[in-house]
């Protein structure tokens, strides 16, 4: 087999989650997305050790470990992520990524120094007057 099938697979794959990634507003989308961005890599590790095993006498099998080790890292990383994704939808009640960024800047957004909404420096030094 050879090495362009594995890689124009894994390059489809990866483009797949990367658009997930880019274009989904939903937090469970975005990380199945970025499981897809794994996944293309652990097949490029994977093809790539076949075809370097193939042209050396001594075959170590790195790529199969270091994907054993991403398959190790994502699952902990989509376990902290759903949990993560499930407070934050029993504290908001939305996964909505545009929303949940529209509430963490909060209903301020002047910068610092400014005085809260509807107070300016002149009305709160008569207020202390």
């Amino acid at each position: 087999m050879h090495l362009a099938y594995p890689a124009v697979l894994s390059a489809l794959l990866f483009c797949t989650g990367l658009y997930g990634v880019l274009a989904r507003r939903n937090a469970i989308l975005v990380l199945m997305s970025v499981e897809l961005m794994l996944n293309a890599v652990n097949l490029n590790l994977v093809a790539f050790d076949v075809w370097l095993s193939r042209a050396a006498k001594e075959t170590l099998h790195s790529g199969q470990a270091l994907t054993l080790f991403t398959i190790a890292i994502a699952a902990a990383e989509i376990g902290i992520g759903l949990a993560i994704v499930l407070a934050v939808y029993r504290n908001r009640g939305t996964s909505d990524i545009d929303k949940l960024r529209d509430t963490a800047e909060g209903p301020d957004t002047a910068g610092p120094g400014t005085e809260g909404p509807g107070t300016s420096a002149g009305e709160k030094a008569e207020a202390t007057a």
